[in-house]
């Protein structure tokens, strides 16, 4: 089954995604990289002279999440932005089981072809899980996890499934509202705009996330960083920072915010991470 609810619906997700790379705001290569899971989108900015940085965007989006960061992240890094698959981006549509290794072993092809031994990682709520998976799978190949509203630490809230079910009985301005309590944001915000326009477009991916053991937890040998918001409606944020903080991160948890995070605290910790010779094999 494709990821998208018709042609037309694919065809505009993918003009608006063109539409916003126009205004990416640094030179950019365009790399179509093969990997056992099918065709893997990725853009690159910065020199090769700096630290190698990957950046995995969250569900029901794409690398353009990422323009408005990426001016300061290649004063310091070269970044590769990589449209997951199954995703409404560039890549392949497949979609591997979650519980198995084919997300780590596909990582590992886009690494090498970049001839990348081992990278920081930027992410956002699902990208976040993946970033995860990897890292607990692949520690030696991960220098340093940035991690924004991540996923997979504890189960997904159950009442705001409900409550967006409800709500999306009342037509556009019930899923306005929805998708605005989601992201912690006013329903005229562009990001509810773009979200609404995914919804109405796009299959997301259905199913609970596997949730990351103790165990697993403990396999996270590099630093790492977390920022979640207090009031995020789809993830107990408090439950993520124990976790994490347990297995040695540093947390923060924003008060008054929801699941979109604002702000680059996390750019501090990746600077501070190459400073310190984390990137190093």
């Amino acid at each position: 089954m494709t990821i998208y609810k018709s042609n037309a619906g694919a065809r505009l997700l993918r003009e608006r995604y063109l539409e916003a790379l126009t205004s990416w705001p640094v030179p950019r290569d365009e790399v179509r990289v093969p990997t056992p899971e099918g065709e893997t989108f990725v853009l690159v900015s910065g020199p090769e002279s700096v630290p190698p940085l990957v950046l995995l965007h969250g569900s029901g989006s794409n690398s353009a999440e990422w323009a408005h960061r990426i001016p300061a992240l290649v004063e310091r890094f070269r970044v590769y932005a990589v449209d997951i698959i199954g995703e409404p981006g560039m890549s392949a549509e497949t979609r591997p089981p979650l519980d198995s290794d084919r997300y780590a072993q596909w990582l590992d092809a886009v690494l090498d072809h970049f001839g990348v031994s081992r990278a920081a990682f930027l992410t956002s709520s699902f990208g976040g899980w993946l970033a995860l998976d990897y890292a607990t799978r692949r520690p030696e190949r991960v220098a340093a996890l940035a991690l924004r509203c991540p996923i997979g630490l504890g189960p997904m809230k159950k009442g705001f499934v409900v409550k967006a079910v409800l709500l999306s009985l009342l037509g556009e301005k019930g899923r306005r509202k929805s998708v605005a309590g989601v992201v912690g944001e006013p329903e005229s915000s562009p990001i509810v705009e773009q979200q609404l326009l995914v919804s109405a477009n796009y299959r997301y991916r259905t199913g609970p996330f596997p949730v990351f053991g103790d165990a697993a937890l403990g396999r996270l040998t590099m630093p790492v960083y977390a920022v979640a918001g207090a009031e995020d409606a789809m993830v107990d944020s408090r439950t993520t920072q124990r976790r994490l903080e347990a297995a040695g991160a540093v947390v923060d948890l924003v008060p008054g915010t929801g699941h979109y995070i604002p702000g680059s605290a996390d750019l501090e910790f990746l600077k501070e991470a190459a400073a310190n010779g984390d990137f190093t094999a």
